[in-house]
């Protein structure tokens, strides 16, 4: 019994470090905005290393701090010495990248969207009609839980929030918020009080000098919890 459990855990540590196997690029161009993108794309299942994951993990950061690595599209919820969970992220289209220190300012369950006049009136450009406001819903694009990113006690019009389009997870896409699957906003939404430092690091260097270290997959913890 032993020797086939072993077996067993075995495999799966195959598959977990296979999965963590750098994709290979297609040479295609990235694309800009969800209506530029293939149906096959939308139809498409989230990769798996971009499935919820506990990595040994070493930074200088206390725990309870969110990392988000938008060059790789990970986010990280720092658990304490070692540890971190790791989530797969949408992050901004070209254009729409940043970086700064900021804390969760407010949360919302289910939350309404604004979108900004900018956007709005970007999009009546291409052909896109926004409303001026869109009711929290399944088909709200910040969908079920929503982070209100903010700066010296002002809100960035950042959100950390789910959505509708998991088949974004891992592109460049959106305009500068970080999109999760809505099973992982609700995880980290649960864990993650107002307050929370969360730190991205992205184009401009506005995050200053962070350590940290993504070691791959806690095997143990992932297959057994703790």
């Amino acid at each position: 019994m032993k020797t086939k459990t072993l077996m067993i855990v075995a495999s799966m540590m195959a598959a977990m470090m296979a999965s963590e196997a750098p994709a290979q690029s297609s040479g295609a161009r990235p694309a800009t905005t969800a209506s530029d993108v293939a149906p096959s794309v939308r139809n498409r299942a989230v990769s798996e290393k971009y499935k919820r994951r506990m990595v040994r993990f070493s930074t200088n950061e206390a725990p309870g701090t969110i990392i988000v690595d938008t060059h790789n599209k990970f986010l990280y919820y720092v658990e304490g010495k070692n540890r971190a969970t790791r989530y797969g992220i949408g992050v901004g289209r070209e254009g729409f990248g940043w970086s700064g220190v900021v804390k969760i300012g407010r949360k919302a369950e289910w939350p309404s969207w604004t979108p900004p006049a900018e956007m709005r009136r970007r999009e009546a450009a291409r052909g896109h009609i926004l409303p001026a406001v869109q009711k929290g819903g399944p088909d709200n694009p910040l969908g079920a839980r929503a982070m209100y990113l903010y700066k010296g006690g002002r809100d960035t019009i950042f959100r950390i929030h789910g959505t509708n389009q998991p088949w974004s997870i891992g592109l460049n896409l959106s305009s500068g918020c970080i999109r999760m699957m809505n099973k992982d906003v609700e995880h980290l939404y649960s864990r993650a009080p107002v307050g929370t430092k969360v730190i991205v690091i992205g184009p401009g260097n506005k995050h200053g000098d962070v350590a940290f270290e993504d070691r791959g997959i806690d095997i143990l913890r992932t297959l057994f919890g703790g």
